[in-house]
C-alpha cells in the first residue's frame, strides 16, 4: 500500500510560465512542481491492484506517465477548481486498459462542474460522432455525509470526507484509513488537505491518530484562500500526525531552503515522492 505524490505545485506550477527565479531556474529536481494532485495504490481484499486518484488536475497524463501508473479505479475530488479537475478527460485510457468504468466522488457543486465542462463525457448521446470519452461513475458526496463524519467504503479502504475552507469556498479533504482486509502502511491512516485557508471547529477530531498529514502551505506571505508555511506548521503542530507533508507549494519556496527550516517531523514533499 502506497502513496504517492503525483505533484505538489500550486496552480500555475513550477516553474512558471516566465519566470525567472531562482526556484524557477533551480537544478534541484524537487523545485520541479506539477498542479497538486496524489494516487493510492493497494491490493484490495480480493487481491485485485487497485489505484485510488486524489483530483485529476491539467498535468494528470504527465504524472501517470511519469509514476507508470496502470489503473485509475476511483477519483476522489477535493473541489472544482481547473488546476484539480481539468485532466479528468486522460482517464479514458485508464477505462480501456484495465475495462472497467471508473468511480469517482465529489461534492455535488464539483459534480455541477465536471458535467458542466465535460458535457462531451457525461452526455455522450450528443456528440456528433461517436467519441473515445470515459466512462464514469458518479457518487455525490451530500453535506450531511461531511457534517457526520460519512465514511465510505472504495475497494476496502475507509474514506472520510473532511470538511474543510478554500477562502469562502467550502472543499473536502479525505481521511483515508485501511479497512479489513487491506495491506497495513506506515503511512496510513493518512489526511489528504489541500488548498486550506481554515480548519472548521468540527473537522478537527477527524484529524485525530494520524501516521500522516499531507497539508496545502502555499508561500511566506498571507494568502486569502491558502496557507502560508507558518500557518501550515501550526496546524500540523495541533493535528500531531507522526510526519507531515506539505504541498502546493509556490515558486516562493525553494525545496532545500525552506526544508532546513522545518520542524522535526515535517517535510515538503515533491513530484514523485512515495510513501510506503
Amino acid at each position: 500500500m502506497r502513496f504517492v505524490f503525483l505533484g505538489t505545485g500550486t496552480s500555475a506550477g513550477v516553474p512558471m510560465i516566465g519566470c525567472e527565479c531562482a526556484v524557477c531556474t533551480s537544478a534541484d529536481p524537487r523545485d520541479n512542481r506539477l498542479r497538486t494532485a496524489a494516487a493510492v495504490e493497494f491490493v484490495d481484499p480480493t487481491g485485485q491492484e487497485r489505484t485510488i486518484l486524489l483530483d485529476s488536475g491539467p498535468d494528470l497524463r504527465a504524472q501517470a506517465l511519469r509514476q507508470k501508473l496502470r489503473r485509475c479505479d476511483a477519483i476522489l475530488y477535493t473541489h472544482n477548481h481547473v488546476d484539480h479537475t481539468f485532466g479528468l478527460d486522460e482517464v479514458r485510457r485508464f477505462n480501456i486498459v484495465q475495462k472497467a468504468p471508473i468511480d469517482i466522488y465529489a461534492e455535488p457543486h464539483t459534480l455541477d462542474h465536471l458535467v458542466r465542462v465535460y458535457q462531451h463525457i457525461f452526455a455522450k448521446q450528443h456528440n456528433v460522432n461517436d467519441s473515445f470519452v470515459a466512462t464514469l461513475i458518479s457518487h455525490r458526496i451530500e453535506e450531511a455525509a461531511v457534517c457526520n463524519a460519512g465514511q465510505f467504503d472504495v475497494f476496502g479502504l475507509q474514506v472520510t470526507p473532511i470538511r474543510l475552507l478554500h477562502g469562502r469556498l467550502p472543499i473536502l479533504g479525505y481521511r483515508i484509513d485501511p479497512g479489513p482486509g487491506t495491506p497495513a502502511s506506515s503511512a496510513f491512516p493518512l489526511a489528504y488537505c489541500t488548498d486550506v485557508s481554515g480548519v472548521p471547529t468540527e473537522s478537527w477530531q477527524r484529524l485525530t491518530g494520524l501516521k500522516t498529514l499531507v497539508l496545502d502551505a502555499l508561500r511566506h506571505r498571507h494568502h486569502p484562500t491558502h496557507l502560508t508555511l507558518d500557518q501550515a506548521v501550526n496546524i500540523a503542530e495541533r493535528v500531531g500526525a507522526e510526519h507531515t507533508y506539505f504541498v502546493h507549494m509556490s515558486h516562493d519556496l525553494g525545496h532545500e531552503e525552506t526544508q532546513s527550516s522545518l520542524p522535526d517531523g515535517m517535510a515538503l514533499a515533491w513530484d514523485g515522492l512515495v510513501l510506503k
